[in-house]
């Protein structure tokens, strides 16, 4: 049912507000006077709840307010603040957003507040002032050296402090506390008020020509002012204040001059923040397609054309022209008139990407992730906004980009769990593209070589036209791949080693013909955990049921889940032995190995660790892509859509960990990653090779992967996938529970189960639990789940929905529960 307009309403006395909270309901608040001709659908608004101030967003307009035995009129609270005059929100990505929140049992605000670029929304902010009674306490307090008596003079002599200073200052917790207790007492008083938003527009100075002519009666230009002058008429009349005095060599001194004389204008103008200012403009080469790649396009082409809903599934091989099929169709689609949106899963792939897409288009492209800065993200948004931006890439979160008149939307690595988001609001970005689309009357294309087995699936069903691209670009064949037991390498070499002597053996002879290589781990650190081998207790988080993972550059311990850190202890801290054994390896362990087995190769890791800073993944790609760097180590991020023409080796250590995880997609992730990894290699004109090193060769997943046997592995995998009633035969929704007390969170989750089961006399779903997670405490929260399993999607969340209603009724705690539909894996 479509967004209800300010068109179809007398004047509104009362907004519905979505807030960015976890509940699915709206919340009606009061429109004061003032507001009432000035609030639109779209916009948002700072508004009161419980004891703090929230930006929500206006989703409805109501004339008038019925009051209901649980809510009366006397109980709505008015708006604070409207804190836009036009929305930001469009009606599309409003009902986007709804129907996002709908199918993924999520929050209407949430969503909203996901689809906005991160820094825009108002902060509310808390400030504390000295009442004078705490004045007189502070003066009579018989130990001023206590806390409450520090904090309450600091604030005394401030004036005012915000709760964030005084976190800073005591310690949050600290600060929560006393602040709580010298409220209490009223020794303290508490105002909000909203802040600006974190990022807007940037203004700089800037310096245009008048057409003004020296006249007779003129005092002559000195040499400064002239060269002023000339700058400007070789820049076209205006130049930015900065680049004028560079360009002229000149100071500000002269400038001012001729702005009295009446020769220039200073002036301010907006500057956009282009994160794409220092792509290669050169021209591309001609690239001719071949019968496959003008085949695909030429049906896409057909859907643009019909200018209704259809999809696609484009299955091609790595290396088979994908991207220059999704170029020629993004081409093809502008020239009708439409603007075009493509998702790629990592931020790794838009650097090289988005720098073609600028050579060809200009700057009718935009980009989104969240490696741009809070500016450039906002400047890009706008662009978009305002229909200056006609192609948008971006990584998940894209998917909610304003764009004006969609017409193509692709998402490529579909199969990309990347593509999900992992914490609330929980949403998959690329079936909410395919409800884009449909929306839309638009054409999505899903790209893969190694297609998700939902997808293949509803492909094999008609759901999607079924596109292949068999083989590579001019006739290359896809690297050659051989699985390394490492069984037999440990029993010849009489102890556990972490480079097989085959895949060394092929580092040197790649790098000796001046060939590159990639090694891919996909876990970061150095090693996996530390032993204690007096009393075999392992280093774990304090917060999370995980070990430590230990990071030898930094001579830390650290959680990869909560981040947590802690120095490198010399002893045990349970048994005081001096005997702690480092077991598994990373990224950063291959990297030392290498760097001094091969000293003569400049090698870069790439992992999160590595690549934090702004601006430094992109920068070690394109060195890697122009041949500054010979090896590249590092996790799965390698493994995606890369097209360096040099590589020609891939090595893979420690495959197997991923098909030990407790999860059903396992098998299904290790093929894809192998698969994807293995197609880095060879996609220049010299052959690759892939060295997969496994203790499980037999295992199908890695022998259907060095095959590069897609549909050999999809036909194993459909069988369990059936027999074990998985997607895509089932729907599944996994619901966990997290709490500081493991107690309570069981408390609620026996509700929660009892609930499901009484809303479910006729068994249509299987409910798992509750029990423990595989991960059991992260964040110092207990975690407990409970899976459900439905041949009916509608069944499934109406089940659901009566029994989350009915146990929230009956005592569970809703605030703990996290609700995820389909979700993309189950630890």
């Amino acid at each position: 049912m479509p967004l209800s307009t300010e068109k179809t309403l007398p004047e509104p006395h009362f907004v519905e507000a979505a807030l960015p909270l976890p509940f699915r309901h709206t919340f009606t608040y009061a429109l004061p006077e003032q507001m009432r001709g000035r609030a639109r659908i779209g916009a948002r608004i700072i508004v009161p709840f419980g004891k703090r101030s929230l930006t929500g967003y206006i989703v409805g307009l109501l004339p008038s307010f019925e009051e209901t035995p649980l809510l009366k009129l006397s109980d709505i609270k008015d708006v604070i603040e409207l804190a836009d005059t036009e929305p930001l929100l469009t009606p599309e990505i409003m009902e986007l957003a709804k129907w996002t929140a709908d199918y993924y049992a999520a929050s209407w605000g949430e969503v909203l507040k996901a689809s906005l670029p991160a820094g825009i929304n108002a902060a509310v902010e808390q400030f504390f002032t000295i009442t004078e009674k705490g004045r007189i306490a502070l003066a009579a307090a018989a130990k001023p050296g206590l806390a409450k008596w520090k904090l309450l003079a600091a604030v005394k002599a401030e004036g005012e402090l915000s709760r964030r200073e005084l976190g800073k200052e005591f310690g949050e917790s600290a600060a929560r506390r006393i602040t709580r207790e010298l409220l209490r007492d009223g020794l303290l008083a508490l105002s909000e008020r909203s802040l600006a938003s974190k990022v807007r527009p940037k203004f700089r100075k800037a310096v245009r020509l008048l057409g003004k002519t020296i006249g007779p009666d003129d005092k002559p230009f000195t040499a400064a002012q002239q060269a002023i002058v000339d700058a400007l008429e070789d820049a076209g009349g205006e130049m930015l204040f900065t680049e004028l005095t560079e360009a002229a060599d000149a100071g500000a001194s002269p400038i001012t001059t001729l702005a009295k004389r009446g020769f220039v204008q200073v002036y301010v103008q907006e500057v956009l923040r282009d994160p794409l200012a220092d792509a290669d403009r050169r021209e591309r080469e001609a690239i001719t397609l071949n019968a496959e790649q003008s085949f695909v396009l030429s049906e896409i082409e057909k859907g643009l054309e019909g200018r209704e809903y259809k999809g696609y599934l484009l299955h091609g091989v790595t290396g088979s022209g994908k991207t220059e099929v999704y170029m020629r169709a993004m081409r093809s689609a502008m020239e009708m008139g439409r603007s075009s949106l493509m998702l790629v899963p990592e931020i790794a792939l838009t650097p090289i990407f988005s720098r073609r897409l600028r050579a060809v288009f200009g700057h009718d492209v935009a980009i989104l992730h969240s490696n741009l800065s809070p500016g450039e993200r906002f400047d890009e948004w706008r662009r978009i906004r305002s229909g200056d931006a006609k192609i948008v890439i971006g990584t998940r979160s894209a998917v909610f980009a304003p764009l004006q008149n969609v017409g193509l939307i692709i998402v490529d690595e579909e199969h990309d769990s990347s593509y999900r988001q992992n914490e609330s609001p929980f949403y998959g970005a690329r079936d909410v593209a395919v409800k884009r689309a449909h929306a839309a009357d638009a054409v999505i294309v899903l790209g893969s070589a190694t297609p998700a087995l939902e997808t293949f699936f509803n492909a094999q069903n008609g759901k999607y036209q079924y596109l292949q691209l068999q083989n590579r670009i001019g006739g290359r064949p896809l690297a050659k791949a051989e699985l390394i037991d490492m069984r037999d390498v440990f029993r010849r070499a009489g102890k556990d080693v972490v480079f097989s002597p085959q895949l060394i053996e092929a580092i040197e002879e790649t790098h000796a013909k001046g060939e590159q290589s990639i090694i891919l781990l996909n876990r970061r650190g150095f090693s996996s955990f530390v032993l204690c081998r007096s009393c075999g207790e392992t280093l774990r988080c304090k917060n999370c049921d995980i070990t430590l993972t230990y990071h030898k550059r930094d001579g830390k311990l650290e959680c990869h889940y909560c981040n947590y850190t802690t120095q490198t202890p010399d002893a045990c801290p349970f048994c005081e032995s001096e005997f702690l054994y480092f077991l598994g390896r990373g990224t950063e362990q291959l990297e030392d190995i290498l760097a001094r087995k091969f000293s003569h190769l400049r090698i870069t890791r790439i992992d999160r660790d590595t690549m934090s800073r702004k601006g430094e993944l992109t920068k070690a790609l394109l060195a890697f892509d122009k041949g500054e760097i010979d090896m590249l180590v590092g996790t799965q991020i390698l493994a995606k859509g890369h097209d360096f023409h040099n590589v020609t080796l891939v090595g893979v250590v420690s495959v197997d960990t991923g098909l030990g995880l407790p999860d059903f997609r396992s098998a299904e992730r290790t093929f894809q990653l192998l698969t994807q990894v293995a197609g880095r290699a060879g996609r220049g004109d010299l052959p690759g090779r892939v060295l997969i090193q496994t203790y499980y060769p037999e295992h199908y997943a890695l022998k259907f992967a060095a095959e590069q046997d897609f549909e050999g592995f999809y036909n194993a995998e459909i069988r369990y996938r059936q027999r074990l009633g998985y997607p895509p035969f089932m729907a599944i929704a996994s619901i966990m529970l997290k709490h500081r007390d493991e107690a309570y969170a069981m408390k609620s989750a026996r509700i929660l189960r009892d609930s499901l089961d009484r809303a479910n006399p006729e068994k249509q779903l299987r409910i798992l639990g509750p029990a423990q997670a595989s991960i059991a405490r992260i964040k110092n929260e207990f975690r407990l789940q409970i899976i459900i399993k439905s041949e009916s999607r509608k069944s499934l969340r109406t089940i659901l929905d009566t029994a989350l209603a009915e146990a929230e009724a009956r005592g569970c705690d809703r605030r703990i529960v996290q609700v995820e539909i389909d979700p993309v894996n189950l630890m």
